[in-house]
C-alpha cells in the first residue's frame, strides 16, 4: 500500500501496470504471476479482455455454467449462466425441470420500446415550444435520417418524439422525450447518438434560445416488458417436498408471495432472487446487467410502493406465477461480438432475438424466484444454500481427496457452516 499518486498510469504496458500493483501488495512474486497467470494464452482472447476496459492488469474469472431445461413456449434451453454462487445456478436448474414437467414457461405478452430524452433550456417564451411540438420534433427526426437509416433497414429506428415542461425542476427547463425500437442490439450508443444529435440540431435551430443540459438514454424502460408464466396443479406441488402436501404448500407459497408483494422489506430480497438468475444470463451473453437491475427496481417501485416483480394465484385446483420485467437487451454489438464466451452463449441458445433471449432471461429469473421462496417456506434458505457452499469451504481450507470426501458424506444430513467443517477437517487431520 502506497499514498503516492500515480500519473500516466494508462499509458504503461499490462506488464509495467501488473509491476506497479506487486508494489502495493504483500508476496508480490506470487501475486504478480497470478495476475499474469488469468490472463488467456490465447492471444486473440488476451487481447480481447484487456481491452475491455481501461487500466487492465488481469482478467477476473468467474464460474460458467449451465442450467438445463428451460422450456419457454415448448422450446427447451440449456441455458449458460455466470455466477459465483452455485446455489444460484443450482436452483435454477432444479426448479427449471420441475416447471419443464407441466409444460414450462409461456410468454404472455413482450415489447421493446425504449426511452431516451434530450433536457433542454428555453429562454424564449415557454409557448413557443408547447404549441410548436410536432413541428420541432418532426424536423429533429428528419435530422437524424442518416443516423437511423440503417437502424430503419433492420425494422427499428425512431418511433415518436414528444416534448414535457418541468416546471417542478426549473420554471424555463423541458424534456425531449424519444421513443426509439433497436431490434436485436441494445442499442445504447445507437440511441445516444441520436439523441446527442437532435440536441445539436435543436441549439442550432434555436440558437440564443435552446440550450441543451444533457442528452441521455433511460435505463427505466417501462414500454421494454416481458411477462411469462408458470402453472401446474396443485396437487403436482407434492412432489417439490414430502413433508407436506400439495396444498398446504401451495398456500404456504401463495402467502410469501403475497407478503413481497405488500412489504418493501421482503420485496427487495424477493426481487434480488429474480435477478440473481437474471443477471447471471445476462453476463453469460455480454448485456448490461446493471442496466437490467436498476430498470427493474423502477419498475417495481412503479406504484409508488417497492412491489414484488412476480405473481402468485391459486385458483381451484390450479396454481400458477408469473413476472413482468423490463429487460433492455440485446444479441448483437457491444461484448457479444467480442467476448468469446459471450459469442458462445448466444450460440449456445441458438442465436435467438433480443425478443427471444428476453423470453429466456425471464424464465430463468422466475424459475430462481420459485426455488428460493419454495425453500423459504420449507426447508429454509440456509439448508441448501450452504449444501452449495460446503464445496466452497472446503476449497478455502485447501483439504485433502480424503478430508473432502469424508466432509461431503458427514453434513449429508447436519447444517453447514464454516466453523463445523473447519473443526471437522481438523479432526480428519488429527486422526
Amino acid at each position: 500500500m502506497t499514498n503516492n499518486i500515480v500519473n500516466s498510469f494508462s499509458k504503461l504496458t499490462i506488464k509495467e501496470k501488473q509491476a506497479f500493483v506487486a508494489q502495493l501488495i504483500s508476496q508480490s512474486d506470487i501475486d504478480i504471476n497470478w495476475l499474469q497467470g488469468f490472463i488467456s494464452t490465447n492471444k486473440q482472447f488476451a487481447e480481447a479482455f484487456t481491452e475491455l476496459s481501461e487500466n487492465t492488469v488481469s482478467s477476473y474469472h468467474l464460474p460458467y455454467s449451465i442450467a438445463p431445461n428451460v422450456m419457454v413456449n415448448g422450446k427447451v434451453y440449456h441455458v449458460p449462466m455466470v455466477t459465483e454462487e452455485s446455489s444460484v445456478v443450482a436452483a435454477a436448474a432444479a426448479s427449471a425441470k420441475f416447471w419443464s414437467q407441466h409444460g414450462g414457461f409461456t410468454v404472455e405478452s413482450i415489447s421493446t420500446v425504449k426511452l431516451g430524452h434530450v433536457y433542454f433550456t428555453w429562454s424564449g417564451s415557454s409557448h413557443e415550444v408547447t404549441n410548436n411540438q410536432k413541428g420541432i420534433t418532426d424536423t429533429l427526426i428528419d435530422l437524424i435520417k442518416p443516423t437511423t437509416q440503417s437502424m430503419e433497414k433492420r425494422g427499428g429506428g425512431v418511433l415518436s418524439a414528444s416534448i414535457e415542461s418541468l416546471p417542478a425542476v426549473q420554471p424555463n427547463l423541458f424534456r425531449l422525450s424519444v421513443r426509439f425500437e433497436t431490434v436485436d442490439s441494445m442499442g445504447a450508443n445507437f440511441i445516444n447518438t441520436c439523441l446527442e444529435e437532435m440536441g445539436n440540431g435543436l441549439e442550432a435551430l434555436f440558437a440564443g434560445k435552446a440550450q441543451v443540459v444533457m442528452a441521455i438514454l433511460s435505463n427505466n424502460t417501462p414500454e421494454c416488458l416481458v411477462t411469462v408464466k408458470a402453472k401446474c396443479s396443485v396437487s403436482s406441488l407434492a412432489a417439490l417436498n414430502q413433508d407436506i402436501s400439495g396444498e398446504q404448500l401451495a398456500q404456504k407459497l401463495k402467502l410469501a408471495f403475497d407478503i413481497a408483494n405488500a412489504d418493501p422489506y421482503r420485496a427487495t430480497t424477493h426481487n434480488k432472487g429474480i435477478m440473481n438468475g437474471i443477471d447471471a444470463v445476462l453476463i453469460a451473453t455480454g448485456n448490461d446487467f446493471r442496466a437490467a437491475e436498476a430498470g427493474a427496481h423502477t419498475y417495481a417501485s412503479s406504484s409508488g410502493t417497492y412491489r414484488s416483480l412476480s405473481q402468485c394465484q391459486l385458483q381451484n385446483d390450479t396454481f400458477s406465477i408469473s413476472l413482468t420485467i423490463p429487460l433492455a437487451i440485446g444479441t448483437v454489438g457491444g461484448i457479444t461480438n467480442i467476448h468469446p464466451l459471450a459469442k458462445l452463449s448466444v450460440g449456445l441458445l441458438g442465436n435467438p432475438s433480443a425478443k427471444e433471449l428476453m423470453t429466456i432471461a425471464a424464465a430463468v429469473g422466475l424459475a430462481s424466484n420459485f426455488a428460493a421462496v419454495k425453500s423459504l417456506v420449507t426447508t429454509g434458505i440456509q439448508k441448501g444454500h450452504m449444501k452449495m457452499h460446503l464445496s466452497n469451504i472446503l476449497s478455502s481450507l485447501a483439504v485433502d481427496d480424503k478430508t473432502r470426501e469424508a466432509a461431503t458424506l458427514h453434513f449429508q444430513n447436519r447444517t453447514v457452516s464454516y466453523s463445523a467443517v473447519k473443526a471437522f477437517a481438523e479432526n480428519v487431520k488429527g486422526n
